[in-house]
């Protein structure tokens, strides 16, 4: 929508404020001063500019975000809405999309208690089962709460290892890619070899999952924040979408990359980006084209030296890449998870530790606002219909090996191709190797769904 101001009763507002301010100082000590102007009076008036000044006669989606910003950020949101319409536009809709698609990352503070959403009831929450939180990392992917304190390796700042001499190579794009030998996990780069051709365990029956409590309660978690409906996860519609890819047209057809570069596992060298979930997400490249002959564009960029804004960063930089790659057809955003500390995503595949994973899927909704208009995906049935076929496949060739799929309400880059996945890898408290013994599964997984088994 475009807001529409009322200039003189903006600056009416305006003066009358800074009048009632001036006032306060005679009559009030410093911090009760502060108190009223700052959490009382500029909270009203920044309400009032939601009422009168933009002239709206409905409630709004965008009505109702500018009173949770006003609520906790008054002198911002008032301050902002005097200046006119085009920095309203520009800077409200940039902090309201920040708010929404990242508060998950724990930086929002109290500021994230005032997201819609926060309290409600879930639908097939397992957080009790997988011991996280699911108040989590507030959007981030995952379903649990990425805070990335200390102790978490990508946190890290100098090792004993990090003065040591580094090689970097360049992979198929041409992007820096780190390799640092000393102190690196030992871990056996061939061994998914021996997890890639085990036979079908067992088969999952669509009749089973034609009621909708039934397939969410066997299949989903769905974050608080957000809910899901029968239409939208209807089985027949999610197994019979059409997700094969070919594979003749000269150019990659699968993009791999992370929103969160610098996460590690429990024995990642800091610095070394080749040690943590984009040596993982190496890994899972070389297995697709090495095995299965697909092209695979790895872009091994970082976006999250501010976690704030790690989505926002990457949007630009991945619209350039699929304009400039017009084949590809698959985009994987690979993550590594967080849990709680005495948490292991750890199961046996093929006699070796394997660490478990997650499909995740932002759905665009919150409870109490509904649907988020400046955050459309359209391709949203596209990426549930993925994610679930991948989920069955798992399950069907590697019972145990992935979790529920995540529910999560924003959009997190998922809207830029039909079969978008994004995959948290393990936990901040899985081995590297764990990790790497995943990528074997996940791309005979990601093969037999693109090869429409």
């Amino acid at each position: 929508m475009r807001w529409k101001y009322r200039e003189g009763r903006a600056k009416v507002l305006l003066l009358t404020g800074l009048s009632v301010s001036a006032l306060l100082t005679f009559l009030s000590p410093e911090a009760e001063l502060i108190q009223k102007v700052y959490g009382q009076f500029l909270t009203t008036a920044a309400f009032c500019m939601d009422a009168f000044a933009y002239g709206e006669k409905t409630v709004t989606v965008e009505g109702k975000m500018m009173d949770i910003v006003a609520k906790q950020l008054p002198l911002y949101s008032y301050s902002i809405s005097y200046f006119g319409d085009g920095m309203m536009n520009q800077y409200y809709k940039e902090y309201v999309e920040i708010l929404m698609q990242e508060a998950k990352e724990g930086t929002g503070g109290e500021m994230a208690e005032g997201l819609p959403g926060r309290q409600g009831e879930s639908f097939g929450q397992e957080g009790a089962q997988d011991g996280v939180s699911t108040d989590r990392k507030g959007d981030e992917p995952g379903e649990e709460d990425e805070t990335r304190e200390a102790g978490d390796p990508e946190e890290e700042t100098e090792t004993e290892n990090s003065d040591k001499e580094e090689e970097i190579r360049l992979n198929e794009e041409e992007s820096a890619f780190v390799v640092t030998d000393a102190g690196r996990p030992d871990v056996d780069l061939e061994g998914y070899k021996e997890l890639i051709h085990s036979e079908k365990v067992q088969s999952i029956s669509v009749e089973d999952y034609r009621e909708f409590e039934a397939l969410v309660g066997k299949f989903y978690t769905v974050d608080a924040s957000t809910y899901t409906t029968a239409e939208e996860l209807n089985i027949e519609k999610l197994v019979s979408a059409d997700m094969k890819i070919e594979k003749t047209e000269a150019g990659p057809q699968i993009l791999i990359y992370h929103t969160h570069a610098h996460e590690g596992y429990a024995d990642s060298v800091a610095g070394d980006p080749s040690t943590g979930v984009v040596g993982a997400g190496e890994q899972l490249a070389e297995i697709l084209r090495n095995e299965y002959g697909y092209q695979v564009l790895h872009h091994t960029e970082q976006y999250d030296g501010n976690r704030d804004y790690a989505y926002s960063c990457a949007l630009p930089a991945l619209e350039q890449i699929l304009t400039e790659n017009p084949t590809i057809q698959v985009v994987i955003d690979l993550h590594r998870d967080s849990v709680a500390a005495d948490k292991r995503l750890v199961t046996q595949t093929g006699g070796r530790p394997t660490a478990r994973f997650m499909f995740f899927n932002g759905l665009s909704r919150v409870r109490e606002v509904g649907e988020i208009g400046y955050l459309p995906n359209e391709n949203l049935q596209g990426n549930l219909a993925f994610s679930f076929q991948m989920q069955k496949v798992c399950e069907e060739y590697y019972p145990g090996i992935t979790r529920k799929i995540y529910l999560k309400g924003y959009r997190y880059n998922m809207h830029l191709k039909p079969r978008t996945l994004l995959i948290e890898l393990g936990a901040q408290n899985n081995t590297f190797a764990e990790a790497l013994n995943a990528c074997g599964p996940l791309a005979r997984a990601l093969h037999l769904v693109l090869e429409g088994e």
